[in-house]
């Protein structure tokens, strides 16, 4: 078993507690043979409620091995397996239950699937997944159990964000970071990394600590049980960390977890989180003071009302200068916010008190967890972590300019800054030619589960450049088409204009599609025609997916590329749109050629016809300065390499069967722009 600093990114982000987005306390569980699966449940019932998801996942995976049939019980594991950061155990689990159940009890399980699929960069089958998710129709009985309108809401925000990641990933905005050495990263977690003069201070679970070569502690030990939380400083030679060492007792203790250590501007203060255990994965944080005194830091004090409240956790302080006076950021779930953390500011008066904390509003505060500020007072920029607004997976790290006494709309920090699972913690040293994050990303070290914790991350900036310029609008816009292709769209057995051989259609691709939609239900009856049990439900399902994830999501896909195209035309672009047909083997190549030119039509008068004939100007306009669409066609008949029954007879396998169905199509299988 390991500690996590972090809680894991797929979890119900708007139950984040304060502390876990730090560190994992541990959980122990005895081995017991022979129990009853009553008392198996009632164990695993138990360790739901204190929220120990280790010991959940254990018990429910020892009642999966007794009657792996249960997909109820299947469900159960998943979920304690996802919160327990086993993300392939998860998926596996939440993958068995969509093939029988296909969201009708457990509607949930397609949102976890595309979260973790999403983890994995998977962000094409996120982005279908969140898409079905959204439209999944569901009970009002399970909408209030499952608190579905929560997720919903962010499924929605999800299919757009899945599109953004893929940009920002082929538009790095720094180098690959520097994984900091093992005297400073671990097995277990580090995270608060802070360059200050020349010493670096983090936080970080460790093992009982002994000594090492050279005076350095080793970051693990041998021992079974954890250390508390406590604040670390390595000295920093010719940028290499030497010396690592706990604070003393003055700042670290055996009864409450240490974190979070920041400075004053006259660096005269220090200030810390100290952190309690509500259960086995949530905890309780207050901010303390240390002054400075005779080059000496005095023990730490509670900081009072309102900076700390009681019954709230206040944490995770940094200090800045709004409209020249001093603030303390902290991140804290009292009353009065968005939602579980949000980030709050606080005055510093001239007598050392503060002010009345102020929410930083709603453009950077969400529903979820909003975390870890750090204030860069020279651009007057805020960076924050956060997982509700649009990012690659995950915390990702944002950013957000104070302008005229408001936080402006946030943007993305960019990637390798931001990977597909948790960065935050995002710090920078006073010469701006270092940053710092701490992240569970691929690479991290790790015992038994990977991306299980955190480690800390540099990047190292090189000032004598100029900044990496944003990406413009249009350019995002053409990326988005282009992610989009190949754009698939399917139809229903020789259609349109079926038993002809003409090459052309009256019809548009949406009369088609609607047209098959009504077919839907003849499909499932006749491929589920003869099956009983499970396997009647699994065939039914995947007529159901086909017709959901394949047939509606290629007019939605279509749609979409209509918005974007529209928006290039604006912009006077010249796009060019290749296009292609294909058949199941039902026909002769003959006829299926003339069939897919069919198809190829039915899509050209889609686009002369949607958005009321909008974009009839612009197909093979000639006119200098406007916008051009150019629609080429590449035909073909069958695929070459199809396994579909011809057999016309065997009309369950030859035109039902959602592989003769994924055979008829044509597809959008390019775009370019410019001349």
């Amino acid at each position: 078993m390991r500690a996590n600093a972090l809680v894991p990114c797929l979890s119900k982000m708007r139950k984040i507690s304060s502390i876990t987005v730090f560190f994992f306390a541990f959980a122990w569980m005895p081995v017991v043979v022979g129990q009853t699966n009553q008392t198996l449940r009632t164990q695993a019932y138990q360790a739901e409620k204190d929220k120990d998801w280790f010991g959940a996942a254990q018990y429910y995976q020892r009642l999966y091995f007794r009657d792996s049939s249960d997909f109820k019980l299947a469900y159960k594991y998943a979920d304690a397996s996802r919160l327990n950061y086993d993300l392939d155990v998860a998926l596996r689990l939440y993958q068995k239950v969509a093939a029988i159940d296909n969201g009708r009890k457990f509607p949930l399980t397609f949102y976890w699937i595309a979260q973790i699929q999403k983890n994995k960069q998977q962000y094409k089958i996120a982005k279908q997944l969140f898409t079905k998710f959204y439209k999944l129709p569901v009970s009002e009985k399970r909408r209030k159990k499952y608190g579905i309108l929560y997720y919903k809401n962010k499924a929605k925000l999800e299919i757009d964000a899945c599109d953004m990641a893929q940009i920002y990933i082929n538009n790095p905005v720094q180098t690959t970071p520097e994984h900091l050495e093992t005297t400073i990263n671990s097995k277990l977690s580090e995270y608060a990394p802070l360059e200050k003069d020349s010493a670096f201070y983090f936080s970080s679970i460790r093992f009982p600590e002994k000594k090492g070569a050279k005076g350095e502690e080793p970051a693990t030990s041998s021992s079974p049980v954890p250390n508390y939380s406590k604040i670390y400083k390595a000295d920093i030679r010719f940028q290499k960390l030497k010396k690592v060492k706990a604070l003393d007792t003055t700042f670290n203790s055996n009864v409450l977890h240490s974190a979070n250590s920041c400075f004053s501007p006259d660096g005269k203060q220090m200030i810390i989180s100290k952190c309690k255990a509500k259960n086995a994965s949530e905890y309780q944080c207050e901010l303390y003071v240390s002054t400075q005194a005779k080059n000496r830091w005095l023990t730490p004090v509670k900081m009072d009302s309102p900076i700390n409240q009681p019954s709230v956790s206040t944490t995770q302080a940094n200090f800045g200068t709004l409209n020249g006076k001093t603030v303390l950021f902290f991140a804290s779930d009292r009353a009065g916010g968005e939602g579980g953390l949000d980030i709050w500011y606080s005055s510093k008066n001239e007598d050392g008190t503060y002010g009345d904390a102020v929410n930083a509003g709603k453009n950077i505060n969400t529903v979820d967890d909003d975390i870890t500020p750090w204030f860069v007072n020279e651009t007057g920029t805020l960076f924050f972590s956060s997982t509700y607004h649009a990012g690659l997976g995950g915390f990702d790290v944002f950013k957000s300019e104070f302008k005229e006494n408001a936080f402006q709309l946030p943007q993305n920090a960019g990637y390798p800054i931001n990977s597909s699972y948790n960065d935050m913690y995002y710090s920078a040293n006073a010469a701006g030619t270092h940053v710092y994050l701490s992240s569970n990303r691929v690479g991290s070290f790790f015992d038994n589960k990977m991306n299980c914790c955190n480690d800390i991350y540099r990047f190292t900036i090189d000032t004598t450049k100029v900044r990496p310029v944003p990406i413009d609008t249009a350019k995002i816009v053409k990326e988005q088409i282009k992610l989009l292709v190949p754009l698939t769209l399917y139809f229903h057995n020789d259609e349109p204009e079926p038993r002809t051989t003409v090459t052309i259609t009256s019809k548009s691709y949406e009369t088609t599609f609607n047209e098959y939609k009504a077919l839907s239900q003849q499909y499932t009856t006749e491929y589920a025609k003869g099956l009983k049990g499970d396997e009647k439900n699994i065939a039914t399902n995947t007529i159901e997916n086909f017709f959901s994830d394949s047939v509606d999501a290629g007019l939605d896909n279509l749609q979409r590329f209509s918005d974007l195209l529209e928006k290039v035309m604006l912009n006077g672009e010249t796009v060019k749109i290749t296009m292609k047909g294909y058949c199941s083997p039902l026909a002769s190549s003959n006829y299926n050629i003339n069939l897919a030119k069919r198809r190829i039509s039915s899509l050209r008068n889609y686009f002369m016809q949607t958005k009321n004939g909008w974009f009839v100007k612009y197909i093979d306009n000639q006119t200098p300065g406007e916008g051009k669409i150019i629609l080429e066609d590449m035909d073909i008949g069958e695929l070459p390499t199809s396994k579909v029954s011809d057999n016309f007879k065997d009309k369950r396998n030859s035109v039902y069967s959602p592989y003769a169905a994924s055979e008829r199509k044509i597809q959008i299988l390019a775009v370019s722009f410019g001349n």
